[in-house]
């Protein structure tokens, strides 16, 4: 794959169907994003000044959407850094694998929905940022 850099997370805009009884989002799996999907979580109820994420992922790819409300994404190739804030529910960040991710600044009652290639593996995880520095720089 060679080495992930942070210009290839990026912004993903899903169809957006609009009337005047709202509006529809709709997600499909290898079409509106570039992965089958094995595995939907979400956050809330974060407390106010909490962070998540911190770690970085071997083989994983994530597609992350506000839902509701905001909140601001830093990702992190070991060589560049990029915020990305998130606040509209048509929207997702593509996070490709070996990209360590902050989420923080949430708003009130903000929603943060995961949609993951792969189901919960620890093994995957990278939570050390020493380690992830280490791996990110070789090839």
């Amino acid at each position: 794959m060679g080495i992930a850099t942070i210009n290839d997370c990026r912004v993903i805009e899903f169809p957006k169907i609009s009337d005047p009884r709202g509006s529809l989002t709709f997600i499909e799996s290898t079409q509106t994003v570039p992965f089958e999907i094995r595995r939907v979580y979400y956050l809330y109820d974060i407390p106010g000044g909490a962070e998540r994420g911190g770690h970085a992922h071997k083989q994983l790819f994530q597609v992350i959407i506000a839902i509701a409300g905001s909140f601001d994404i830093v990702v992190d190739d070991g060589r560049e850094k990029r915020l990305h804030h998130l606040n509209r529910s048509f929207r997702g960040l593509l996070l490709t694998p070996m990209i360590w991710r902050e989420i923080g600044n949430f708003s009130s009652g903000a929603v943060c929905l995961v949609l993951a290639s792969e189901h919960y593996s620890e093994a995957d995880y990278i939570r050390s940022y020493e380690e992830f520095i280490h791996a990110a720089s070789t090839p």
